[in-house]
């Protein structure tokens, strides 16, 4: 995983550099590439390569949800060459006008991307974003000290594991678990169906220790709970800490969420915005970056350079039947208010 590949286009990408460090002039200071990104979400080591190779330096800022990136941006924030939203949040950035339509023709490696995830992706024509990595949210649990565990969103109603177990601290990922469970969409709009997920949930809060998007992969890897709902890379990393911790798609169905890549219209340099999006999907750096994240890269010419660690992880590359059920979360618009209300019912009842 970690060999030099010089393929078509990583020459590409070289020509590039060549001529944005000639853009740049002798003596000058490097340019920068500012991103606005998830959390630890690329390979250190692939960074200092993009920085080497374009003679640039990449400066990150970070955020936690997709809400409080969108917050930032529409109170003005500006100067970032490359932001990182969820599927669902991008026709928001569209429809505000702070996004950019790309040029495709300057992004050469978008073929190599895999369509078979289409419909996850905000879009799949790539006019205004490019997919990034794909994740979902299921379940981690102690294999020790719940050993008749099920893959199932019914674990968080069994009374054996009282305030031993913890739901994730997001409105659509928690009663989107629920209504999965009984059998409705992640999307639904029908207050019927949201009301009654929002009870189910309710039920379980009896049993959570509490919600929990910031802890949980510590708090499972380090035996605190027992076992927790999160995202399917943190979780990897859980099990890397502690061998008795595995990963479970629940039966139901999960959701799925694809991070992407869009150019804001205020990037400063969106040369450089062009070249690290080519560069990321090129094959070989697309693997290495998928190694490190335990994500999904959607991009066909990179699985061949995965390990078999990776080709073969059921929480990566989901199973058929399993992902038959599942979906990615949608923006609902005025709709959002159904969950909102909920949600607020919900977080009444924990109290």
């Amino acid at each position: 995983m970690r060999k030099n590949i010089l393929t078509k286009s990583v020459v590409a990408a070289s020509t590039m550099a060549l001529a944005l460090t000639a853009l740049c002039g002798c003596g000058a200071s490097k340019p920068k590439l500012h991103l606005y990104n998830w959390v630890d979400y690329i390979d250190p080591v692939i960074a200092k390569e993009f920085e080497k190779q374009f003679n640039c330096k990449l400066v990150t800022d970070t955020f936690n949800s997709n809400e409080s990136m969108f917050a930032k941006l529409k109170a003005g924030a500006s100067g970032y060459d490359i932001v990182f939203p969820s599927s669902y949040m991008v026709p928001h950035l569209r429809d505000q006008g702070f996004i950019q339509e790309l040029d495709i023709s300057r992004l050469p490696n978008l073929a190599n991307i895999d369509h078979t995830y289409d419909r996850i992706v905000a879009d799949p024509s790539f006019h205004i974003s490019v997919p990034y990595m794909i994740s979902n949210a299921g379940i981690a649990y102690n294999t020790k000290r719940c050993p008749d565990f099920e893959p199932t969103w019914k674990m968080f109603g069994n009374a054996k594991y009282a305030h031993s177990c913890t739901l994730l601290d997001d409105m659509r990922e928690t009663i989107g678990a629920a209504l999965k469970t009984l059998g409705y969409s992640l999307n639904t709009t029908d207050e019927a169906e949201v009301a009654a997920a929002s009870d189910l949930v309710i039920e379980w809060v009896k049993n959570i220790a509490k919600f929990d998007s910031e802890f949980y992969r510590h708090s499972i890897a380090s035996g605190h709970f027992v076992f927790v709902h999160g995202y399917n890379g943190d979780l990897r990393q859980a099990i890397d800490e502690n061998s008795d911790i595995a990963y479970a798609l629940p039966k139901e169905g999960v959701s799925i969420a694809c991070d992407e890549m869009v150019i804001p219209k205020t990037a400063k340099n969106p040369d450089l915005a062009y070249a690290f999006i080519n560069f990321v999907h090129a094959p070989e750096i697309a693997a290495r970056n998928m190694e490190y994240n335990y994500s999904l890269c959607p991009n066909s010419a990179c699985y061949g350079h995965l390990s078999e660690k990776v080709k073969s992880d059921s929480s990566i590359f989901i199973p058929d039947e399993i992902m038959a059920k599942s979906e990615a979360i949608r923006d609902l618009g005025e709709k959002n208010a159904i969950y909102v209300k909920a949600w607020n019912r919900i977080k009444a009842a924990a109290q």
